[in-house]
């Protein structure tokens, strides 16, 4: 008996230990990343192709889920305002909806498990090849050459392609809400836009730069700590999107709570 208790408590302090360890590599990887970030030289085509990996190539994959996501939630609002006469405000909700939460959060979930998961098996493959050695070797620092570009990129396109979520999802409640529920056109504009603030939108954005941040950090600490062959790629691989969506769906939970204090 007492020997499962020891057992039970070294294993409870190793996870601790080990989850601690975690957190200190990956705020030593952003503090490194966002110094060399306003370091010259700036590697402007890196940058320029990361965007096109990260933003452009994933404009088709955000427009389906946006447009479809707007739709369902336009049905399915409809399907409680109907019973008290109050479709008008189908409007306003999926805006709100879209602007505060899904738009950011869809959007981040989509590039981390796309792009996240492409970063982590690009760099994981680079170490165990030991390419990053190489770079070392040439006196090349791996962050300044691999990291930054990468951050850069997932910093500018994440808010960029959150805008356009936010865009598709409200013409998907559009369409259901003029051509499916009836509602006049002029009012569906009216409610969706009135109520909308730029606080709304600013929200969104802020999450939305919070998310590129924890998506870059996970996926390239994974990356860059990879070992045991191509095996051990693929379990940073899927570390490294399990854990963008953990910490995704966690630091939304923190900032709607701090939003709601300072906003209300």
């Amino acid at each position: 008996m007492k020997a499962i208790i020891q057992g039970i408590f070294r294993g409870t302090a190793q996870m601790f230990y080990g989850f601690f360890v975690y957190i200190g590599g990956g705020a030593i990887l952003l503090v490194k990343t966002v110094f060399w970030s306003v370091t010259p030289p700036v590697r402007k085509g890196q940058i320029l192709d990361q965007m096109n990996k990260i933003g452009v190539t994933s404009f088709p994959i955000v427009f389906l889920i946006s447009l479809f996501t707007g739709m369902v939630l336009a049905l399915q609002s409809a399907y409680q305002m109907q019973k008290v006469s109050a479709e008008m405000y189908i409007a306003s909700l999926v805006s709100l909806s879209l602007t505060r939460e899904l738009g950011p959060v869809l959007t981040a979930l989509i590039v981390a498990g796309r792009c996240g998961a492409a970063i982590t098996a690009e760099l994981g493959t680079m170490r165990v090849t030991e390419q990053i050695d190489a770079l070392e070797t040439l006196s090349a620092n791996p962050i300044h050459y691999l990291v930054v570009p990468r951050f850069l990129a997932l910093v500018f396109m994440v808010p960029l392609l959150t805008i356009y979520s936010d865009f598709f999802g409200i013409v998907g409640g559009y369409l259901i809400g003029v051509g499916k529920l009836g509602i006049a056109h002029s009012m569906y504009v009216k409610m969706t836009f009135e109520p909308l603030a730029l606080k709304d939108i600013m929200t969104g954005l802020i999450k939305s730069i919070s998310f590129a941040v924890i998506i870059c950090v996970i996926s390239c600490f994974e990356g860059l700590n990879s070992k045991g062959g191509a095996e051990g790629v693929g379990e940073a691989t899927t570390a490294s999107v399990v854990r963008s969506f953990i910490l995704i769906i966690v630091a939304d939970c923190f900032f709607t709570a701090l939003f709601y204090f300072i906003m209300r």
